[in-house]
């Protein structure tokens, strides 16, 4: 059987970084890791072809040439998803289809053959088999969770990774707290399931022997869910790989703030590789934290647990909402001073939305308080609820704290405070590309000559060269995140 596997095209976003890709000459973020793993489940004697529309074109020969598209996407890549099935329809092409997306919506996707939901460990076995004898279902799916050790190393063979500006790995699935807005929980469940030291390692030689180096993400949406296994066993794995491999790799992923209680922890991840964590912040305001389930975040003081995080060696980007029902007007100036005094660059601030499935979600349903379809975007001024403030004001005060912290003037005076605090590894990955070379000279024409922020670029360029020359690289980068921001808020 002739299987394409398609990953369908996602939109100019915040974690797209497609303006700051253009600097370094790659067309995607991150592969489809989903649908690579998927590919690693069929059968042996499957011919499997896969097209991510991200880095290219869906071709009518591609969709002929096979007997069925499978497709997985998330609910920011919809209207793309829509796109392809009526051309698989159109050309009498038989689909199936999985992913968050379709858990959320599985009734707006009547038209699909097969919807395989759930874990694909799970699901993907018994409509292979009934496949084969002729008796495939419209539906399957499934309330249990996988065991991660039958999950097979994906398929890198079936793309060209040097389209990419990271590879990516997962860990581990779940996470063990429970805020209101977030549909992790829904998708992968409460308790953190984790793959072996031997499965990591045998994923990390795979990524090595596809020839690449540099960046790999480790998606898991809670990194250190269980310490435990992590410290005893993992991360001393990790950390005698790269060694012996001379550090081929930076490595980057998102965890929760209790990261800061445990500096062996924070030692062992600077040790392994790790430059980049992702926090979700949320707000600095101890109310909505309570009232919407964050307890991890609360009685704590963010603004040290971020700074001490950063002396370790790491890199943390923030994730902020504005919109909770006991947020006041005071707020964006308090959002504002937060984001600026942490240091936290890379802060994605967003309107609250309510993923269908998560308790929030049930919670407004209950209120008689949704309007529409989460869009998967919540960085676009868009909500899918009625908030208690009032709207106008809201969708005004997140435009305030946008356009403030991604103006050039606070943005740099960002940058400036993070150097100041942040100690890099001395083991990190030290592979100077043509890519690397070709960004920092593109950031001079782009930044330092013709853009609007060429006074503040050269202020921190400067600043890093006669400071902390070995932060150069690190200038650079954030100085064409920097540019990608912009753009996406069109700030001045």
């Amino acid at each position: 059987m002739k299987i394409l596997l398609v990953y369908p095209n996602t939109p100019v976003t915040y974690w797209g970084f497609q303006y700051a890709l253009e600097f370094i000459s790659k067309k995607a973020s991150f592969p489809p890791l989903g649908l690579l793993t998927i590919a690693s489940m069929l059968p042996g004697d499957f011919e499997k072809r896969l097209v991510d529309m991200n880095v290219d074109k869906l071709r009518e020969d591609d969709l002929v040439w096979a007997d069925y598209v499978f497709i997985s996407a998330m609910a920011i890549q919809k209207a793309s998803v829509r796109e392809v099935v009526d051309r698989c329809r159109a050309l009498g092409v038989r689909t199936a289809a999985g992913g968050p997306l379709f858990i959320s919506e599985p009734e707006q996707f009547d038209d699909i053959d097969h919807l395989i939901l759930g874990e694909g460990e799970l699901t993907l076995p018994p409509f292979l088999s009934d496949l084969e004898r002729g008796e495939a279902k419209h539906l399957y799916t499934t309330e249990a969770w996988a065991e991660l050790c039958t999950t097979p190393v994906p398929a890198w063979a079936l793309i060209d990774v040097k389209k990419y500006a990271s590879l990516n790995i997962q860990y581990s699935r779940g996470c063990p707290f429970h805020c209101e807005f977030c549909d992790i929980t829904v998708l992968f469940g409460n308790k953190p399931r984790t793959k072996s030291a031997a499965q990591v390692l045998g994923e990390l030689d795979a990524i090595y022997h596809s020839g690449w180096r540099g960046a790999v993400f480790f998606v898991d949406d809670n990194f250190i869910g269980n310490k435990k296994e992590l410290k005893d066993d993992v991360l001393p794995a990790i950390i005698n790989w790269m060694e012996n491999h001379k550090h081929p790799f930076d490595f980057l992923t998102e965890a929760s703030v209790n990261i800061a209680d445990d500096d062996a922890l924070l030692t062992m991840m600077v040790r392994a590789g790790f430059n980049d964590v992702f926090i979700g912040i949320e707000t600095p305001d101890e109310t909505s934290l309570t009232a919407c389930g964050k307890t991890q975040n609360t009685n704590r003081d963010l603004i040290a647990c971020v700074k001490k995080i950063q002396s370790f060696g790491l890199q943390v980007q923030g994730g902020f909402i504005v919109g909770f029902d006991s947020d006041s007007p005071h707020i964006f100036n308090k959002m504002i001073r937060f984001i600026q005094d942490s240091g936290i660059v890379s802060a994605m601030v967003g309107l609250l939305n309510a993923p269908k499935g998560t308790a929030l979600y049930q919670r407004l349903l209950r209120e008689g308080r949704m309007t529409d379809d989460f869009s998967g975007d919540n960085t676009n001024f868009t909500m899918n609820f009625i908030p208690k403030m009032d709207k106008n004001l809201l969708v005004q005060g997140y435009q305030s704290v946008i356009s403030t912290i991604y103006s050039p003037k606070h943005y740099y005076e960002r940058l400036l405070n993070f150097l100041k605090v942040y100690r890099p590894s001395k083991t990190g990955s030290k592979n100077l590309t043509a890519s690397n070379i070709m960004a920092f000279l593109k950031s001079i024409v782009r930044l330092g000559i013709i853009g609007r922020e060429r006074r503040y670029y050269w202020k921190v360029l400067f600043w890093s060269v006669f400071r902390q020359p070995k932060l150069f690289p690190i200038v650079i980068r954030f100085s064409i995140y920097g540019f990608h921001f912009r753009k996406i808020y069109q700030t001045s």
